[in-house]
This record gives C-alpha cells, structure tokens and sequence, in this order.
C-alpha cells in the first residue's frame, strides 16, 4: 500500500521519456559540438574582445551538454595564458552559466508533464529550494564533483525562477573557474617548454 502511495502523482513513462530526451539531445550535441571543433584553429592573434567572446561561446556550448567535456576548462587555461585570466574567467563563467538552462529547462519540462503538484517529494525539493535555493545552487555550481546539471534539473522542476537562478549559478562558477584558470597556468608553467 505504502508502495503504491508512493508512485502516486509521478508519470514514470513520461518522465523517463523527458529524461530520454535531455540526454539524447545532451549526447547530439556534444557529438556535434566534437566535430565542429575537431579541425578548427584559433589563431593567438586575435583582439582580446574575440577571443574573450569565444571562451563565452565555447563554455556556453560546453555546458549546454549533460556530458561533461574536460576541454572547456582546457580553453580556459590555454586561453588565459595569452589574455587576462580574470576577464577569462568572467567570460567562461557568463557563458556557462547560460549553458546550464538547458538542465534548468528539462527539469521545468519533466515537472510539468510528469510530476503533479501534490507529490510530497515534490514539495519538500521545492520548500527547499525556496528557503536555500540561490545559495544551494550557488554551492552545487562552485564544487567540482557532482555534475551541476543535476542542480539545474532539480531548480527547474522546483519552479525556481531563472532571474534567481542564473546568478546563484555564475556565483558558483566564477570564483570556481578563476581558481581552475590560477592552478592550471600555474601547473603549466611547472613543466619544461
């Protein structure tokens, strides 16, 4: 009985079809993504404003993904060894941040179609996320281990609104990532040239 009571108000096919869908479009991207940047070659010469506006664009697409694709961060020290590593940072960060809609908006999506209001889980996710939400989310995006998406998921299926969202996000993001563009030029520069 207990069971039973638990199952009800989620839509398990039509949640799991959403849940499909996020990762098939996640894979496809980041398919096509690897290839469109398979033979492609930034040159070092180009005006800082550039090249900043492609570390946005590349971390936007990079985070758009469920996959999580180590070059991003990659770009991001390579790129902050010729330009300034804060405004790199900034610019991966802005981009990211952007990114992680697509996980805010899949989990918004499997909410609606497959979740009903009363569902107790439900409202604990959500009374949660209202009384931390910009600081839980801010902590999920800061820390290195657990895949963000999983937060984005959670903050759209709790209805957290994007204008929260986006800058607990990038507050999470920016310092992380300022951090990882320091460490990794600095471990680039331990080894030989």
């Amino acid at each position: 009985m207990a069971k039973q009571r638990s199952n009800k108000g989620i839509n398990w096919l039509k949640l799991g079809l959403t849940g499909a869908a996020f990762l098939a479009t996640s894979i496809g991207l980041s398919y096509l993504f690897q290839l469109a940047l398979s033979n492609y070659q930034i040159p070092l010469d180009i005006p800082v404003w550039l090249a900043l506006l492609i570390v946005f664009g590349l971390l936007g697409a990079v985070n758009l993904t469920l996959l999580p694709l180590p070059f991003g961060i990659s770009i991001m020290i390579v790129a902050a060894g010729y330009w300034n590593p804060i405004l790199v940072a900034l610019a991966g960060s802005l981009g990211a941040s952007l990114g992680e809609l697509s996980g805010y908006f899949f989990g918004y999506l499997g909410k609606r179609v497959s979740i009903q209001d009363d569902l107790p889980v439900y409202n604990l996710l959500r009374g949660w996320i209202n009384k931390y939400g910009v600081w839980a989310i801010a902590i999920i995006s800061f820390q290195p281990v657990i895949p963000f998406d999983i937060g984005g998921f959670i903050a759209g299926m709790a209805k957290m609104s994007v204008r929260k969202f986006l800058p607990a996000v990038w507050i999470g993001k920016f310092p992380k990532y300022l951090i990882l563009v320091y460490l990794g030029d600095r471990l680039i520069h331990l080894f030989p040239s």
